[in-house]
């Protein structure tokens, strides 16, 4: 184990790196990136383009020159090459969203303390709530998929398969990519009605309405309907206790064929739950915003694969970043 040279130094700047979160935070929400992506500005012409307080604006575009995620010439800020990919809205690889889904976890993250003595969650699920923050969810999800699920697509092997089942599948863009791999494939996204104009408008962006469709369900209560030969589950079980997990995967396997197989995505501890760094973390976010989910170790998914009757269970040849894998299983034949 590589240890941390921990002392005061070291403790008080992970103390503080928070102020770093926040600027980075202020800067996405109020559009400072998206803004000086047209043309370097003075602060007083930005603070002109997103009504704010020229004063302030400066110390926050000093703040964002400091973290080199800004330059500053003769008064003038502008993007570096890292803002403009990253943090300009609409860039194919614009990571904002996810950003604003962090910043609106952060007020939880503040009583973390409480959840600790009750052990209940701090806030109500993001995936049932309306408006701005649903949106910044369902779209970061969607920008963070598009980093993984071409790389996914082409590790897994779904040939000879058909008709896949998206449970939980947001806006659908690892559906998307599958069939995109896999010309014979067809697919259904099954998730909440609210998520369906995010879903529809990714489908008809990659113009696979004919081979990708929706239905609208919750996993936990509703019933799904019709018959698949494999079935993804992408960061959903991380939301739920052990217990409706197992009865999630079970409920999955009753649409699947014999011989389909379950190929389950997600942020996956050590066996010993005591880290990666991450997943440790994350454990920590599901407490805050369900209460009973969590991450799991590899241990501890595969033993839910097998309790399903799942068979020919492994990890799947992919490494995802934040220590995201992918284990499947096959359901057994009669």
């Amino acid at each position: 184990m590589n240890g941390i040279d921990w002392n005061p130094g070291t403790l008080l700047r992970l103390s503080g790196s928070y102020w770093q979160t926040f600027a980075l935070h202020a800067g996405v929400k109020i559009g400072v990136f998206t803004t000086l992506a047209k043309q370097p500005m003075t602060a007083a012409d930005a603070a002109g383009c997103i009504d704010a307080n020229a004063r302030a604006l400066g110390m926050l575009l000093n703040a964002l020159c400091a973290m080199q995620l800004l330059q500053k010439e003769d008064e003038h800020y502008a993007l570096t090459a890292a803002a403009r990919q990253y943090l300009v809205e609409g860039s194919p690889d614009y990571v904002g969203y996810m950003i604003l889904h962090h910043h609106h976890l952060s007020g939880a993250w503040a009583r973390l303390d409480e959840a600790v003595h009750t052990g209940k969650s701090l806030r109500p699920r993001t995936s049932f709530s309306e408006g701005h923050e649903r949106e910044a969810f369902l779209m970061g999800m969607y920008n963070q998929a598009m980093l993984q699920a071409p790389d996914i697509a082409d590790v897994i092997d779904l040939s000879g398969r058909t008709k896949l089942l998206d449970l939980g599948g947001g806006p659908g863009t690892y559906a998307v990519h599958f069939c995109r791999k896999n010309p014979d494939l067809q697919a259904v996204i099954f998730d909440l009605p609210t998520t369906r104009p995010f879903a529809e408008r990714t489908i008809a962006r990659f113009g696979l309405s004919g081979r990708v469709g929706f239905a609208e369900g919750d996993y936990l209560s509703d019933r799904i309907d019709g018959t698949y030969d494999v079935a993804w589950l992408s960061h959903i079980l991380h939301g739920e206790g052990p217990e409706a997990c197992r009865n999630l995967i079970a409920k999955t396997v009753k649409a699947l064929q014999p011989g389909a197989m379950i190929l389950v995505h997600e942020f996956i501890l050590h066996d010993t739950m005591d880290g990666p760094l991450f997943p440790a973390l994350f454990s920590l976010n599901m407490l805050l915003v369900t209460g009973s989910g969590q991450a799991y170790s590899d241990a501890l998914l595969r033993s839910m694969l097998a309790e399903a009757g799942l068979t020919q269970i492994k990890r799947q040849a992919y490494s995802g970043p934040t220590e995201s894998g992918i284990l499947s299983g096959i359901v057994a034949k009669k």
